[in-house]
């Protein structure tokens, strides 16, 4: 069962938190004017932003928690949210639905969740008028999240982690305590007298993040805020590239009736790999397009075959010439 405790509304936050958040959430929105939607599960990372948020705010801080059904405690839990935002009179809402279908980019329960939650907070920020949907993203999330991606082998964009605003939701996702430490914000919320919401999801050794964190529990020379720092370089690094695959796009490619033509030529091997997922996207926005799967299509066309990825074909006419086109219907035997 949740906590059932309620909290001290007499307390404030302390000022230099405050001070601090404000700076963070500047940064990324005008506190001045927007309407901020922020998502709340329960536990001491979201409600600590909730705090913050309100006391910086009022009323232009709305909370929504959303239930996946995947916890028989989860209706429980989002009950005991929406009491507490009723208690300090913050508009609450309980949001769900069916997870989505299991494709390619949705492989994982994980996923499926996640990709449910960006669906009906955007949903719902755009019937209160939120203009932000903010998340309680944290400096030891952003640890965890970038050993994760170098275990998997993620490139450049991967290991830019988790960004502080333009992800997802319709880029309106806004992520201001990429700064602070997991402590901090359980301090806050123990200094507001609430006890939060404890997922067992977050110890569970079935969850790779879960595992992780346990092993960083003993470790005590990393730190979190230079690994944050890193990983916002390597996000500026990847705005870069983008740009720069941008403009090479009106450059290097072009339209010749139903195909596109790439000219690869001298160019580095990031650069024509993400010109080669351009073309397969214009081509077939549904393909599934994963790193091993796009990097056979790049080294077939460099070696002068032809290679097909989702349902686009693509023969390398010359090296100046790549040509991308939908395949044609397979027969039917």
């Amino acid at each position: 069962m949740p906590p059932t405790n309620a909290p001290e509304l007499t307390r404030a936050i302390d000022p230099a938190a405050l001070e601090r958040f404000a700076a963070d959430l500047s940064a990324l929105c005008d506190p001045a004017h927007d309407r901020v939607l922020v998502a709340v599960s329960g536990g001491p990372d979201s409600l600590a932003l909730l705090l913050l948020a309100q006391a910086l705010l009022g009323d232009r801080c709305v909370a929504a928690t959303v239930d996946h059904g995947l916890r028989p405690e989860a209706a429980d839990e989002a009950a005991w949210v929406a009491d507490l935002c009723a208690a300090r009179g913050i508009g609450h809402a309980i949001l769900g639905g069916p997870l989505p279908e299991r494709t390619g980019h949705t492989a994982n329960l994980s996923a499926r969740a996640r990709a449910l939650r960006y669906e009906v907070l955007q949903s719902h920020a755009d019937a209160v008028g939120a203009t932000q949907i903010a998340t309680a993203h944290h400096a030891d999330d952003q640890v965890e999240t970038l050993i994760m991606r170098l275990n998997r082998g993620a490139g450049v964009g991967g290991l830019a982690g988790v960004r502080a605003s333009g992800q997802g939701m319709g880029g309106r996702v806004i992520r201001p305590l990429l700064g602070w430490r997991r402590a901090e914000l359980g301090a806050i919320v123990a200094a507001a007298g609430i006890v939060a919401v404890d997922d067992p999801s977050n110890v569970s050794d079935r969850y790779d993040r879960a595992r992780l964190r346990k092993a960083l529990a003993g470790i005590d020379w990393i730190d979190p805020l230079r690994v944050a720092a890193s990983a916002a370089a390597l996000a500026d690094a990847e705005e870069a590239i983008v740009w720069m695959v941008r403009q090479l796009g009106t450059d290097r490619v072009a339209a010749e009736g139903d195909s596109l033509l790439l000219d690869p030529r001298d160019l580095p091997f990031e650069l024509v790999r993400r010109l080669v997922e351009q073309c397969v996207r214009r081509i077939d926005p549904t393909a599934d397009i994963r790193g091993p799967a796009l990097l056979r299509m790049v080294k077939a066309l460099e070696s002068g075959d032809t290679a097909m990825l989702g349902e686009v074909a693509a023969v390398a006419l010359s090296p100046a010439a790549w040509r991308f086109r939908k395949a044609p219907p397979r027969r039917l035997l």
